[in-house]
């Protein structure tokens, strides 16, 4: 049996600005920062091998509060680019209510909440899947099977990808799925790696 924890990013400056980030690097806003430290208080009766993370800086500190908070910081961390947040191309940086008025709302819906159509210049969830699914089969999947236990803190989309792929939702299931930031989802696994059990804390 292994444990892996999932985990978005506390709320970040731009979450609270209500404006499309994707791969732009911005960091937790001060809700965020507590959010991530009453993470590592839900996790305090958890232990982990090893961490992985994206290469943008909100969940990488999300990370960093947690581990501090469960006395973990020594365990070996990896960051990649290929947990990154969905890349939302030209709408980056644009306030969320000034692109619908823009677009109009049900565009903007359908670039934000369909499986396989992107926004301009960006990517859309299926583009994400394709990233994010591959790094975990190569790097994180071997571990599990191995018996170690694993944190990820990640972003919305690129956690969804997970999720679909290890509870086997459908593109339409998934779309649906809210994962709430800063709030750890725990899966135990058995040795073939089938989920056993999964819950928010």
């Amino acid at each position: 049996m292994s444990q892996l924890v999932i985990i978005r990013h506390g709320q970040s400056q731009w979450n609270l600005e209500n404006r499309f980030t994707g791969w732009v690097d911005v960091p937790l806003s001060a809700q965020g920062i507590e959010e991530a430290k009453a993470a590592g208080e839900k996790l305090k009766a958890y232990h982990f091998d090893e961490a992985y993370t994206s290469d943008l800086q909100r969940a990488q500190h999300t990370l960093q509060y947690i581990l501090e908070g469960i006395e973990q910081t020594s365990i070996p961390v990896t960051r990649n680019l290929a947990l990154n947040e969905r890349m939302y191309g030209d709408l980056q940086g644009l306030d969320k209510a000034d692109t619908a008025a823009k677009y109009g709302a049900e565009q903007v819906h359908i670039w934000r909440r369909s499986y396989d159509i992107a926004p301009p210049g960006g990517e859309s969830l299926k583009d994400t899947a394709d990233r994010v699914i591959p790094y975990l089969e190569a790097e994180i999947l071997p571990k599990l099977r191995a018996g170690k236990n694993i944190i990820i803190a990640a972003h919305g989309n690129s956690l969804r990808a997970l999720v679909m792929y290890l509870e086997g939702m459908t593109p339409e299931q998934i779309l649906a799925f809210e994962i709430p930031t800063a709030t750890p989802r725990v899966y135990e696994l058995d040795a073939d790696l089938n989920v056993q059990s999964a819950r928010f804390l």
